[in-house]
Parts: structure tokens; C-alpha cells; sequence
């Protein structure tokens, strides 16, 4: 467990799920005349039960050393073969992406807000608190 109890590791598994629903979300919208193609989301469960199995932890010398981890990265997403938007077959709804983009943006603010945070404690601690 590390310093916070495990909250930056937690942090960073979020930032790393918003990343990949970003790009995932920008895939659509690039796509959105696209002729077939199919509109793709990331599952958060199927992202953490992945970067829960293949993470690796790093080798320490000491026990009083910080403990990380760093997880390859694990393919969550999944398409909606059976949704049609449009007459050429494509799947994606416009609306719906750029709502999914602003509720995105939102938690990855939130996220790097509360790591921000976090990063000042410990620099306050370092510094001994002046």
C-alpha cells in the first residue's frame, strides 16, 4: 500500500480509464460519416478488472521503500455491432458523443484536481510544512 493508502494508485487508474474513454470518444466523432462504422465505449469495470490482473510491482530493496505499480495497457473497449444511426449503417450519435466528451472532461478535471491535491500534501510534508 502506498503512501495515501493506495488514493494516488487509484487516482492514476482513473486518469488512465478517462484517457482511453478521450480517445475512444474521439474515434467516434473522427468516424461520424464513416459508412458502417460502429460506435465504440470503454466498460470501467472490464478496465479495472484488466489493469487489476496485469499489473507488475516493482522490486524494493527496503520495506520503508514506496511500493508502485505500472499496469500495460488492458483493452476494455467494446462496439455496438447492433446500433444504426444513420441509413450508410454507421452507429454513431453525435449528441450522444458530445455528451459523453463533456461528462468525460469533467471527471478527468476532477481526477487531476484531487491528484494535484494529494501532490501538494506531500510536498508540504517534504517540506516540513512551511
Amino acid at each position: 500500500m502506498g503512501i495515501f493508502g493506495g488514493t494516488i494508485e487509484n487516482l492514476e487508474r482513473g486518469l488512465n480509464f478517462s484517457t482511453m474513454k478521450q480517445k475512444t470518444i474521439a474515434q467516434n466523432i473522427a468516424n461520424v460519416d464513416t459508412p458502417n462504422y460502429k460506435a465504440k465505449s470503454v466498460s470501467f469495470n472490464d478496465y479495472l478488472e484488466n489493469a487489476k490482473k496485469t499489473s507488475i510491482s516493482a522490486y524494493r530493496t527496503e520495506e520503508k521503500h514506496i511500493n508502485f505499480q505500472a499496469s500495460s495497457s488492458s483493452s476494455a473497449v467494446f462496439d455496438y455491432s447492433n446500433l444504426r444511426y444513420s441509413s450508410n449503417g454507421n452507429g454513431v450519435d453525435m449528441d450522444k458523443e458530445q455528451a459523453n466528451l463533456a461528462t468525460n472532461q469533467l471527471y478527468y478535471n476532477a481526477l487531476v484536481d484531487r491528484m494535484s491535491g494529494k501532490l501538494n500534501t506531500l510536498q508540504t510534508v517534504i517540506k516540513g510544512g512551511s
